[in-house]
């Protein structure tokens, strides 16, 4: 991409590099999450335990959770298997080593979870002490992952989805860049801000570099996100973006940044969600489709998050004269 005739004050207070040689890939990743990986310390310094199981997947939550009480009970049954199963009341010894451990491990299981249905008991200095140990573990670990549970039902989160692109389409009598976003579940958003910045590489004095422009909104602010939300930046000459053709885009390694929050009256917190769009996930002439409109009774309104990411195409305007320098 040459350089601009008019200048666009670039913004420097992004938390990324402008450099095209320390940063690759797309900075921010579709679910808002920052695309970094850091290194240089162990892992498990740089590693926030409690962090990681708030934030993975229920189905990642569930699998580690089970994963470490499966692991403790073979841990201890394997102790309970050294010291001599016939340490444990109730336990018949046999020469078979997998029908004792089995029997083991669910003595473990059941002193684990405090449970003890009274079949089996420890007996010895041995076996009851290792028994002690583990039923004290099993109080520390069951408080902390019904803890972790809770925190998980109860952290505020902003339950939005954005459109899978964005588009670029006609806009009174020019062009405008659009994405669309909605929350998508029985939360309501109140007070909702939005932010854009773009990501450009652009050419100054031969060099290759990164910059960052903020990028207006026709409305930033909305009081209350019901339905969806439309989200446009015109592209007039007061534009970072104006004049720039569809090839320029993919030259300048396009991205753009969305940063959305609100306040959930559900949780009476503020609550925030990012995402971005690179060249690859831009659609040139297009419009989105509604995808709210009046129930059958006249009571109410739907709104059809199946239809977030539905577009129709539609002729482009003769793109301005460029505003870059050939």
């Amino acid at each position: 991409m040459a350089t601009r005739r008019k200048k666009f004050e670039a913004i420097t207070n992004t938390g990324f590099s402008t450099s095209n040689q320390t940063e690759g890939g797309r900075l921010t990743n579709k679910d808002g999450s920052i695309n970094l990986h850091k290194t240089g310390i162990p892992f498990w310094e740089r590693l926030s335990l409690y962090h990681s199981l708030l934030r993975m997947s229920r189905g990642k939550f569930l699998l580690t959770v089970f994963m470490f009480y499966t692991t403790l009970n073979v841990i201890f049954a394997s102790i309970y298997i050294l010291i001599g199963v016939e340490n444990l009341k109730g336990i018949i010894p046999e020469n078979d080593m997998l029908s004792n451990f089995e029997q083991a491990f669910f003595f473990s299981s059941q002193t684990l979870t405090t449970v003890g249905y009274g079949h089996i008991s420890p007996s010895g200095l041995q076996a009851n002490v290792v028994a002690s140990l583990e039923s004290f573990l099993g109080i520390l670990s069951f408080a902390l992952v019904t803890g972790l549970l809770y925190g998980r039902f109860t952290r505020p989160r902003a339950y939005m989805t954005f459109s899978e692109n964005m588009l670029v389409t006609p806009h009174k009598g020019g062009r405008a860049i659009m994405a669309r976003v909605a929350t998508y579940k029985n939360n309501h958003l109140t007070d909702v801000e939005a932010l854009v910045t773009v990501s450009l590489y652009v050419y100054e004095d031969g060099q290759r570099v990164r910059r960052f422009y903020s990028l207006s909104l026709e409305i930033s602010k909305i009081n209350s996100l019901a339905l969806s939300w439309t989200l446009v930046h015109t592209i007039n000459e007061d534009s970072p973006l104006y004049g720039i053709s569809e090839d320029e885009f993919a030259e300048s390694d396009i991205e753009v940044l969305y940063f959305l929050k609100g306040f959930d009256d559900h949780f009476s917190n503020i609550v925030q969600q990012r995402t971005s769009y690179r060249f690859g996930e831009m659609v040139f002439g297009a419009k989105f489709k509604p995808m709210f409109y009046r129930s059958e009774d006249n009571t109410s309104t739907i709104l059809d998050l199946s239809l977030m990411n539905a577009y129709t195409p539609v002729p482009l305007p003769e793109m301005e004269k460029s505003a870059i320098n050939s």
